[in-house]
């Protein structure tokens, strides 16, 4: 009989017991899962509060683009708003203001900067995410198009270093709220373009010029002016046109001062003014008429309506095909006409003393302005005489100076624009003056109604003022009696008929005991262009009028 088989080894014995060691390495390792798996809840709840809270977005209501005012429904806020230049006076205060926005730029996710200018002043803005600042709203504020205008609010906070960037160097706005009022799409001109020099001294015709060690080229006149409503958004435009506003602000003042009125002259006319072909003629009605080469015939005949002393300041049409760099088709004259008692020098006074008032009142009050256009284009100051010491050189003794300085000309020929430059640096080495006057010009250059010289039949009781070696004004003593106007304009060349439309009754408001008299008219643009240095007066001509351009 077969013995049976052996046991297992070992079968019927309990499990062998993991040991402490192994128990204690697999509790920490639960332990651990455990700490990981509770961390990842908590991260991923916390990414859900944010996500819910950034959601939310607490600066909802304190960013946005409004509604187009005037168009739609708006409840106004009635927040008074301040003048971004009396910024200063609201340290650590919440203000409100219109501006617009210069640039904008997003440093971070919770940080934005915009430079902000209203008028000729600017100021850095600070948008940084808080409690109440959202990151949506630092992404919106910082992502805004140059050009965008803005209601803004915000706290003004004293800075410890200058800002360089901005107009306002001591102090900065932190935003809480910004809205869009008008969106700026992508310009076809950037601003801060228009704030830099031209090309050259030409007419804009090269429309870019790359210059040493910059990168961006300078952008030429044309181009400047076919895009003119964001050119004169720049600071330098808008400090160009406060100034010229200010130029008819003292001229009126002052005359004001001296018993003139204040006239409205036609501007459209049944003859020429000036004489000559440099005149616009257009339809009227059935029959030929001319725009205002001047207020003269309309001066003169105030004057014998016993009007002693008048002013204008009026647009003066001329078409002459000159495309210098300081000329225009259609500029703004100032004019006046005076009676006087014994001599036309009595007019001469009264026109330096007006033109040294104005210069004396633009250093004073527009000094900001001056500076900052003269800052561009780095022109020297304007030397000006005292009263009663305004260079006046008879004309013949200034062809005189410019012929002992290598000059070639007539004792009678009309001076070139090089040479009346010429004679302006001739005039400023002896008189050390910027402003003088030319007497007694010869007849054949002014117009028929200039009285003669009654020292040389070939010259006439007129005058030019130059700034700078360039003409201002022409002015002269006029023929108040009309036969001897009849006269001079029958003389003329080309002849004037003093019987002809629009001229007789011009001519027979002498017949009737006018007093002798004078005046002149002044080139307004002329004046601000080198008062302040420019290098072409369509800068100061909002929308520039010449032979090429009428648009826009």
């Amino acid at each position: 009989m077969a013995e049976p088989a052996p046991a297992a080894s070992g079968s019927g014995d309990p499990p062998e017991q993991p040991s402490k060691n192994a128990l204690k390495k697999a509790q920490k390792e639960k332990e651990k899962a455990e700490k990981k798996a509770a961390a990842k809840a908590r991260e991923l709840a916390e990414r859900q509060k944010k996500d819910a809270a950034d959601a939310e977005d607490v600066s909802k209501d304190s960013y946005g683009e409004l509604p187009m005012i005037g168009s739609k429904d708006f409840k106004p806020t009635g927040k008074p708003r301040i003048d971004l230049s009396t910024i200063a006076e609201h340290e650590e205060k919440e203000v409100t203001f219109r501006c617009w926005v210069q640039n904008a730029r997003v440093q971070s996710a919770k940080l934005a900067f915009l430079n902000l200018r209203q008028g000729l002043t600017t100021v850095q803005a600070v948008v940084a995410a808080s409690e109440k600042i959202s990151k949506q709203m630092v992404k919106f504020c910082g992502s805004l198009n140059t050009e965008t205008t803005l209601a803004v609010t915000g706290l003004v906070k004293r800075v410890k270093e200058p800002i360089k960037s901005a107009t306002v160097k001591d102090f900065e706005l932190h935003i809480t709220a910004a809205f869009v009022e008008a969106k700026a799409d992508i310009l076809p001109l950037q601003v801060d373009d228009a704030e830099r020099p031209l090309p050259s001294e030409g007419l804009g015709d090269q429309d870019e010029q790359q210059t040493e060690g910059d990168a961006r080229p300078l952008v030429g006149l044309n181009t400047r002016l076919n895009n003119r409503t964001l050119d004169l958004r720049a600071t330098i435009n808008h400090a160009i046109f406060i100034i010229k506003s200010g130029v008819c602000q003292l001229f009126q003042e002052f005359l004001s001062q001296k018993g003139f009125v204040l006239i409205h002259t036609p501007k459209i006319l049944g003859a020429a003014s000036e004489g000559g072909a440099n005149v616009f003629e257009v339809k009227y009605f059935d029959r030929p008429a001319y725009l205002a080469q001047s207020p003269q015939f309309y001066k003169q005949m105030l004057i014998s309506s016993r009007y002693e002393k008048v002013m204008e300041i009026g647009p003066v049409f001329r078409a002459e095909n000159s495309n210098t760099a300081r000329h225009l088709t259609e500029f703004t004259g100032l004019d006046l006409e005076m009676e006087f008692q014994e001599n036309y020098h009595e007019v001469m006074s009264v026109l330096e003393d007006l033109m040294l008032f104005i210069f004396k009142e633009l250093n004073a009050r527009y000094k900001k302005e001056t500076d900052l256009v003269r800052g561009v284009y780095h022109v020297e100051d304007f030397k000006m005489p005292e009263s009663g010491k305004v260079p006046r050189i008879p004309f013949q003794e200034g062809i005189k100076m410019l012929r002992e300085a290598g000059e070639e000309l007539g004792d009678y020929d009309d001076l070139t624009t090089p040479q009346e430059k010429h004679l302006g640096r001739l005039v400023l080495e002896k008189y050390n003056s910027d402003f003088y006057i030319l007497d007694q010009f010869p007849i054949v250059l002014r117009p028929a109604y200039t009285m003669p010289s009654p020292h040389n039949p070939l010259l006439s009781n007129s005058y030019d003022m130059f700034m700078r070696g360039q003409e201002i004004l022409s002015g002269a003593q006029r023929i108040h009696d009309a036969d001897l106007l009849a006269e001079q304009m029958r003389k003329h060349d080309p002849p004037i008929d003093p019987n002809g439309p629009g001229t007789k009754e011009y001519v027979d408001s002498f017949r009737y005991g006018c007093p002798p008299h004078g005046g002149g008219g002044f080139g307004l643009e002329r004046i601000v262009q080198f008062w302040l240095g420019l290098p072409n007066i369509r800068m100061t001509s909002l929308f520039p009028r010449d032979p090429q351009r009428v648009t826009p």
